[in-house]
């Protein structure tokens, strides 16, 4: 096997044109997987991504579908505008990541200051290294979503949004960077994706003719609070708050800012002067003390909380451990104070006491607030008093209340009296931007919104859900929720590369907004290409993708009509694969845009969703540096080794781990796996022609019994791909039978000099189906396997192997258990007996207890009696003691050694008896009959475990 063979087979591939799809009469497959922002260089965990849809694409190009796999490059947003400020202002962590772990050459370095230039650097490394792996993609519709007739498209897109009344101008909280002056999705963070933003209730506890505010999820839970807590550690300042003089941390007033207009901060503030003074509950008027805490964040709320220790195990567990800190009390001569600071109830929940936060602490060994279990405390108890909870019966106005409806009651009541306000912030931290800065939540109230919280959009989107397969299956629940969970989302920006938003060309269209339906593109982008973007008008897209007719279309009519029929061709999408953290966003959005501008027939199929990288056991990132590029992975080990390292590891939907050792185990069984091809030929001695093997019939058992197998892997591989299930489909196609083939060439080594006719026959015929069952995973190999050893064409467009059920046999499984189990028994026996063994007798069941067996099979349970009173009527044999004898047994067994028909034993073990003599270095004697029994064992011999006695 040369080093270049992925080289030689890329470019015959290409020079054939081999995966570039067009209609034609065949069934059609359109398969996509999320396409990737190049915003760095490619690695392993994008190897996985883009591998998995390559097998599935492969493997149903074989079944004798018409399969597009198409790729483009999602260059949209403001990431690259980050990267390229960073790269500009000389950070040195960004030029050390670029040079260092994405191997940008140094010289190259300053022209990443262009983003656009960095959107076509990397989008053409990309390219590359795809192509380098084998990638079975039409590179004909390659686009850019910068192109100017992609911006087209996506102005197409958004003003049928806009007709529709799914899109609004308003205010709203957003994530926003301040430095970049934008709001920013998910991919335009370097920290925090997937982080959601809380909306939090700003408590009003007067303080003299100033206000500690404080924010809260529970806002009904200040019933029961105790305290405030400050932290003396922290920065606190004086602010203007429209009229109102607040107190809080100078972090809180960076995110503030942002949400409350005009917040002008007086003066700094000493949270010392503060702490053992005393502030007014806003709901009861109690004097509340201000108590000293470590564990304040500044950035989270408004960097002041208030305590309500039953039912917050944090408060809880921090309150007994400042009346514990004698000298904190001392230094702010709280000892009094802290005497009167006592849980109070609130929640009423079954199952807990009057004071919840006491028990789940105790519950959970809970000894200081610095125990992580505190935090397992919270969620806990939050989430059965939000479920259960009931507001107390001694609460005025709420009590015998659901805590979760309480809640938003008691919020409103509070604001309309002007003692809460609202604020929104991160659920947690850090949210860092591309270009380093710590971003807010905003409130913008010139922005453009997609309607998501839209009731009646909400239910045609779950049509689209219902209508789906979702793989794996319990991922469905989770669209259900973010589809009912998802608000109004920004769909405009800034600044970025991409799409101005066609009536307000301020703004830019996001960039998960302008990649819901680029899967309908790509089915037309081989045309689009070639036609000048002016001329690409909404009524042309009206008409190739929902058949409006117009006379406003520019294109020429035979053209566009050639364009539509492709569409229409291709959609609806069969199969969408992307990554598991893009459900809450991306794959739900592309449902909600799907049931807004197509109609049902043109809805999305299935989706498949991913799991997340491991690199030995740690997560991977680029940023932080713990990559390993797919480029210098294909260097090291090749593309097919890296395909069947990521496609063996683990299912599609569960997170891998990339380790070293164990690649090199993969590449060893590929080494075995072109070493075993070459030794078939070897043993036939002369040239494989797998384009014509020649057929032998075969009687002996053990060459039925590797076709057996061999048919038995190639259902269970194809039945595995069909859902997806990489990992089994390769437990099947290779280590499975890998060990099977082992097992053959070990029963007939005897053989394998004599260039038998059978043995030829089944090798020529595992190795030629083995070569098409491994095609999809590792193709270069397979492609030089098959042109090598004569198999005709590609071996890439050559039919997925059949398998034949007449071939697939329980029974015939059983035939080979029944050889190993008998020599593991002789074996076992003989180790027992210690004495020098010379005959080995083994004697069979009788026909009487086959049929006793079966009708045992029919009963179905080890009923004795039944089974009896059946053997017996069916007068199988005359001696009914010896009957019910045997049934125990097989009631016994049929537990543990399930029937699958009576098999024939004699032959199996006279086929088998060299080797069995071999294996027991015995002279093994195989009986039909109790003739010769000094021992009286034959009576032993039992359906599928015959009888053994040694002399």
């Amino acid at each position: 096997m040369t080093e270049n063979i992925e080289t030689k087979w890329q470019k015959k591939w290409d020079d054939e044109h081999l995966f570039e799809s067009d209609p034609n009469d065949k069934e059609k497959l359109f398969i996509t997987v999320a396409f990737p922002y190049p915003s760095g260089a490619m690695h392993i965990g994008h190897g996985r991504t883009y591998t998995v849809p390559d097998v599935y694409a492969r493997f149903k190009r074989m079944n004798g579908y018409n399969v597009l796999f198409p790729m483009a490059w999602h260059v949209t947003g403001a990431p690259v505008i980050g990267i390229a400020s960073r790269i500009q202002r000389k950070v040195q962590w960004t030029l050390d990541l670029y040079e260092n772990v994405h191997k940008v050459p140094k010289e190259t370095l300053p022209k990443m200051e262009d983003p656009e230039f960095i959107v076509k650097y990397f989008s053409n490394e990309y390219h590359e290294v795809m192509h380098d792996m084998g990638y079975s993609i039409d590179w004909r519709r390659e686009f850019r979503t910068i192109d100017p007739t992609y911006k087209k498209f996506v102005e197409w897109q958004i003003r049928k949004l806009k007709d529709a009344n799914l899109i609004k101008k308003g205010e709203h909280p957003v994530k926003y960077c301040p430095r970049c002056e934008n709001p920013v999705g998910d991919h335009d963070l370097l920290e925090g994706e997937g982080v959601g933003v809380n909306e939090l209730t700003l408590l009003k506890f007067k303080y003299g003719d100033k206000i500690l505010v404080t924010a809260t999820l529970r806002p009904e839970t200040i019933i029961g609070a105790t305290n405030i807590w400050m932290n003396p550690d922290i920065e606190y300042i004086e602010v203007d708050a429209e009229g109102e003089r607040w107190i809080i941390t100078k972090e809180a007033h960076h995110n503030l800012s942002n949400q409350i207009k005009n917040l002008e901060i007086i003066e700094e503030v000493n949270p010392n002067d503060l702490i053992g003074n005393f502030v007014e509950n806003p709901f009861t008027g109690e004097k509340l003390p201000i108590l000293p805490a470590s564990f304040v964040s500044g950035d989270y709320g408004s960097g002041v909380v208030f305590s309500e220790p039953a039912d917050a195990p944090a408060d809880f567990i921090a309150l007994k451990d400042l009346k514990n800190n004698t000298e904190l009390l001392e230094k702010y001569g709280l000892e009094e104070i802290i005497k009167d600071v006592n849980p109070i109830n609130v929640v009423t929940v079954k199952g807990y006491g009057e004071i919840p936060a006491a028990e789940i602490i105790e519950r959970l060994g809970i000894t200081d607030q610095n125990d992580p279990k505190v935090q397992d405390a919270t969620n806990e108890l939050y989430k059965v008093e939000h479920s259960k909870g009931i507001m107390s019966e001694h609460i005025p106005e709420y009590g015998g209340e659901k805590v979760s409806i309480a809640r938003d009651k008691f919020k409103q009541d509070m604001i309309d009296k002007n003692m809460a306000t609202i604020m929104y912030d991160f659920a947690e931290r850090p949210v860092i931007c591309r270009c380093g800065e710590n971003c807010v939540v905003k409130i913008m109230d010139n922005q453009w919104f997609l309607k998501y919280s839209d009731p009646e959009w909400k239910v045609k989107t779950h049509e689209v859900l219902d209508g789906e397969t979702i793989i794996p299956p319990e991922i469905k629940n989770n669209f259900e929720y973010y589809i009912d969970w998802l608000e109004d989302w920004a769909c405009s920006r800034n600044i970025g590369l991409g799409t101005k938003l066609p009536w307000d060309n301020q703004w830019l269209i996001e960039p998960l907004t302008d990649s819901t339906i680029y899967m309908s593109y790509y089915t037309i982008a081989k045309f689009l290409r070639n036609i000048d973007a002016e001329l690409l008008n909404d009524a042309f897209f009206d008409k190739v993708l929902l058949n409006i007719d117009s006379d406003d279309v520019k294109v020429d009519e035979e053209t566009t009509k050639e364009i539509q029929e492709e569409f229409n061709y291709w959609y609806p999408l069969d199969w969408r694969l992307s990554a598991k953290d893009l459900v809450g966003n991306h794959l739900s959005f592309l449902m909600f845009h799907h049931s807004a501008i197509y109609p049902k027939d043109k809805w999305p199929r299935g989706t498949v969703v991913f799991g997340m990288g491991l690199l030995e056991g740690n997560k991977m990132s680029s940023s932080k540096g713990n990559v390993i590029l797919l480029k210098d992975a294909i260097e090291q080990y090749s593309a097919d080794v890296v395909r069947l390292f990521l496609m063996a590891s683990a299912e599609p939907w569960q997170d891998f781990d990339w380790r070293e050792k164990e690649v090199l185990g993969t590449k060893r069984r590929l080494e075995w796996f072109t070493e075993f091809a070459a030794k078939v030929e070897e043993i036939k001695g002369s040239p494989l022609e797998l384009n014509n093997i020649e057929e032998v019939e075969l009687s002996r058992t053990i060459d039925i019994w590797m076709i057996n197998q061999l048919n038995s892997h190639i259902k269970e591989a194809t039945e595995a791909l069909e859902v997806f299930q990489t990992r089994k489909a390769l437990q099947e196609a290779l280590f499975l039978l890998k060990k099977d083939v082992d097992h053959y060439m070990y029963r007939v080594k005897h053989l394998l000099d004599s260039k038998d006719p059978a043995i030829i026959y089944v090798l020529s015929t595992v190795l030629e189906s083995w070569i098409r069952l491994l095609s999809p995973f590792t193709p270069h190999t397979c492609e030089e396997l098959w042109e090598t050893y004569g198999g005709e064409g590609f071996v890439s467009e050559a039919s997925w192997p059949e398998y034949n059920e007449e071939l697939v046999s329980e029974t015939v499984e059983r035939s080979e258990e029944l050889v190993q189990n008998i020599i593991k028994d002789i074996n076992q026996i003989k180790k027992m007996v210690g004495d020098k063994v010379e005959k080995v007798h083994v004697y069979l069941a009788p026909e009487w207890k086959w049929d006793l067996y079966k009708i045992a099979d029919e009963v179905g349970k080890p009923d004795i009696g039944q089974i009896m009173g059946r053997a017996i009527g069916a007068n199988i044999y005359d001696d009914k003691k010896e009957i019910a004898n045997v049934a125990k047994k097989v009631g016994r067994e049929m537990t543990k050694t399930r029937y699958v028909g009576k098999i024939d034993e004699e032959k199996i073990l006279s086929d088998a008896l060299d080797y069995i003599n071999q294996e027991c270095d015995s002279n093994v004697i195989i009986h039909t009959d109790d003739s010769y029994d000094p021992e009286n064992k034959a009576k032993n011999a039992m359906p599928y475990k015959p009888a053994i006695f040694m002399e």
